[in-house]
């Protein structure tokens, strides 16, 4: 039997980077660059004006066959130094029932006005992510020109949206001198199957300092439409403790946008990363007691209906949780 000691072996080996071949374990179709090293990064103004969007979700009642989940979309807007719009975002429902998710979660889909064909499978991570790229959408149509729209996570939506769609979106922006910037908290980027912000970070830190800002150029995601995206990692704060995967477009100088992003990312409590995208975070985030809410109104709504209570609890009592009671 594989013991742990044997599994840290494995790990050591791979946590040591002594391969520099790069990858991306998600899948996705990354050009990397022959060689990945830290530049310096210099600071400069805050962009005119700055948006952020986030997304959340939570699980309110699971009878296996069939869920009901919650999502919603938040966005901020930053300008001149200070927060002037926080938009928490309507909280939808969905009920996902059988393979491919079944026809109501197909109608919420229909009703968020996602761009996929109606056979196409849903489930949440689909719902979730839309209504985060349609808030998106509208970020970039009412920023002022000169913005950054910052997008939590990377600027590759689900695999079920086209990718035509993303690079109508691109092209819009670009048109309107609007720059859509996606800031991954925890990449999945790999160097020798290691993870390679991690490796990236000790290296410059090496070569450039402890209180370096900087950025690498790890590769370039080609679009069907437009310039495509450049991939990027980035330490954009002095005090940081962690440096992140940074997506820009690609017609854009990487250097120039993150000095603008770098600006935008030197708040105390979370130095390195964008408050504005933490606020948004904040802001879409479903916690416990949002799911607890929403199931009590949920099971109002199904005795209003005439669902016996018996029904509703045996439908979606937690059988592990009773059954591991001490």
């Amino acid at each position: 039997m594989p013991t742990i000691s044997e599994a840290a072996e494995a790990l050591a080996d791979l946590l040591a980077g002594r391969s520099q071949q790069l990858s991306d374990p998600t899948g996705s179709d990354i050009e990397f660059a022959a060689q990945v090293e830290a530049r310096p990064l210099d600071r400069t103004a805050p962009p005119v004006d700055c948006w952020a969007v986030d997304g959340g979700q939570a699980l309110v009642a699971d009878a296996r066959s069939v869920q009901v989940c919650i999502t919603r979309a938040a966005r901020v807007r930053w300008q001149q130094g200070r927060c002037t719009l926080e938009e928490q975002g309507e909280l939808s429902a969905h009920v996902l029932a059988g393979p491919g998710g079944g026809a109501e979660a197909k109608r919420s889909l229909a009703m968020l006005g996602a761009p996929v064909a109606s056979d196409t499978p849903v489930d949440l991570n689909l719902l979730r992510d839309w209504s985060e790229w349609r808030l998106v959408a509208r970020c970039v149509e009412e920023a002022e020109p000169g913005a950054l729209v910052l997008v939590d996570g990377d600027l590759q939506p689900d695999w079920r949206i086209p990718a035509r769609w993303l690079g109508e979106l691109l092209l819009r922006a670009a048109e309107r001198d609007i720059a859509l910037v996606g800031v991954t908290k925890h990449s999945s980027l790999a160097r020798g199957g290691g993870p390679l912000v991690g490796q990236l970070e000790l290296e410059a830190e090496k070569a450039l300092g402890a209180r370096s800002c900087w950025w690498a150029p790890v590769g370039i995601l080609r679009a069907e439409l437009g310039p495509g995206l450049s991939v990027v990692v980035a330490r954009l704060d002095p005090d940081a403790r962690f440096a992140f995967r940074v997506d820009l477009p690609g017609d854009r100088d990487p250097a120039a946008l993150l000095g603008q992003l770098s600006a935008l990312a030197d708040d105390a409590a979370f130095p390195g990363y964008p408050y504005s995208l933490s606020v948004a975070d904040r802001l879409a985030s479903c916690p416990g007691w949002l799911r607890e809410e929403a199931w009590a109104e949920l099971d109002d709504a199904l005795a209003a209906a005439g669902v016996a209570e018996e029904v509703r609890e045996r439908a979606f009592a937690d059988r592990h949780s009773l059954m591991e009671r001490a």
